[in-house]
């Protein structure tokens, strides 16, 4: 099956630069894929914790049955985190197919985070119970995966099946950081989700850092 032509798609090509869909989101891109080239199972991808002093990165992919999926999915950014609980559950159930990827603290000091990152990525769509026919990848990178896809710039926000995978990998990331947190109390890793909030750069410099620090992260390491 050939891949989209870049000339019909010129909001992808151009790293979703154009018309902005903030402000509701529809599987528009599935939809015009699925009718220029007949693909059936769209995955969307995602990551969350590229940022943080600790824990893992989580890559999510998702392929959406576009004649029913939940109300309400958006950038797990732009959601409450009781939304985000809601729709993670509605997700998994609806959802033609969820996969996720976890690449760990060591692997991240080992790789760097955006290797990590496309490694989580490419996890992710490898977990998938049903093998995708194109993805749509937030960001600028491609994944490592013999399978047709293309980087969307902000596709959290204007990609339905990318908003879904952001909110899996959100909620799996946070319950993960709050188990750690049973572990690691004075790090407040309930709340600040090994950011580097003030508690948080304040326990490192009282207590070192913890297994699951990013110890090539500045600010980790303190002298």
């Amino acid at each position: 099956m050939k891949a989209p032509s870049p000339s019909l798609f010129p909001f992808l090509v151009a790293g979703g630069k154009g018309a902005d869909f903030s402000s509701v989101l529809t599987p528009h891109i599935e939809q015009a894929l699925a009718r220029a080239y007949g693909f059936k199972t769209i995955a969307g991808i995602d990551e969350a914790g590229r940022g943080p002093l600790a824990g893992p990165v989580v890559a999510a992919a998702v392929i959406l049955d576009l004649n029913a999926f939940p109300a309400g999915i958006h950038d797990s950014k732009r959601l409450s985190a009781k939304a985000r609980e809601t729709l993670f559950d509605e997700i998994h159930a609806q959802a033609v197919a969820v996969g996720v990827g976890i690449v760990g603290p060591d692997r991240i000091d080992a790789l760097n985070i955006r290797k990590a990152t496309l490694l989580a990525m490419k996890q992710a769509v490898e977990a998938l119970p049903v093998k995708p026919e194109f993805c749509v990848v937030d960001g600028i990178d491609e994944i490592p995966i013999p399978v047709p896809q293309h980087p969307l710039v902000g596709g959290d926000r204007r990609c339905l099946s990318v908003a879904a995978a952001s909110i899996i990998a959100k909620v799996t990331r946070d319950r993960l950081m709050r188990a750690y947190h049973e572990r690691y109390p004075e790090y407040g890793f309930d709340r600040n989700m090994g950011y580097g909030t003030k508690q948080h750069r304040e326990a490192l410099k009282r207590l070192g850092p913890t297994p699951i620090h990013r110890r090539s992260f500045r600010g980790v390491l303190v002298t």
